[in-house]
């Protein structure tokens, strides 16, 4: 991917997102975008993801939102989805304050998504990439995201992918047969908190 970050640009964006949920369940209010590197203020997609971590050092998702398209300043996108995966993801409960010390963040900045061009469907299977590639499905007015790291995390392959990303989308999980399904392909640079409140490393996908 052409666009990058340095790690402590990585780490940057994980802190601001974790100092931008405080500040909100604290004392109900938003943070104002901190001083950062030009690159940061580049418009990016990106999504936040809060996670609980388990004695056994496993993690449950506890809210994830951002922001597919490179609408907003980088920055900016990554307090808006932090907020939002805290409060606003319509599968849990807003986050409490006591939580907060139990959960890890991770920041995906996302390269803008390209359209897989194909005359037959089958072929998607060879034009994505399980451990390198995040998927969105478009069928009409349904459409599904998967960030590169979750068929890694579950073990599917590429064709359990397609699936399961046409479940998000809330279709037939064989809709990616369809003539009607538009499929695009992504990739993320990914940056996790290995603790709560604690280091934050680069995770490096492995293609499998």
């Amino acid at each position: 991917m052409s666009f990058e970050l340095s790690d402590s640009e990585g780490e940057f964006l994980v802190h601001t997102a974790r100092e931008a949920v405080k500040l909100y369940l604290t004392d109900g209010k938003r943070i104002q975008p901190p001083k950062s590197s030009p690159k940061l203020l580049e418009k990016c997609g990106v999504f936040v993801t809060l996670s609980t971590l388990s004695a056994g050092g496993e993690k449950d998702l506890r809210g994830c939102i951002g922001y597919p398209y490179p609408t907003s300043p980088l920055i900016e996108a990554v307090i808006d989805s932090a907020l939002n995966a805290a409060t606003e993801d319509p599968r849990f409960e807003p986050l409490t304050i006591a939580e907060l010390d139990q959960v890890v963040f991770e920041v995906s900045v996302l390269t803008p998504s390209e359209l897989i061009q194909t005359t037959n469907p089958k072929e998607y299977l060879n034009k994505i990439k399980v451990g390198q590639d995040g998927l969105i499905v478009q069928h009409g007015w349904h459409k599904g995201l998967l960030l590169p790291q979750v068929p890694l995390e579950w073990g599917w392959d590429e064709e359990e992918f397609l699936c399961q990303c046409c479940i998000k989308a809330g279709l037939p999980p064989d809709n990616w047969l369809t003539k009607d399904a538009k499929l695009y392909k992504f990739q993320a640079l990914i940056f996790e908190e290995q603790t709560p409140n604690g280091a934050v490393k680069r995770l490096n996908l492995a293609p499998v």
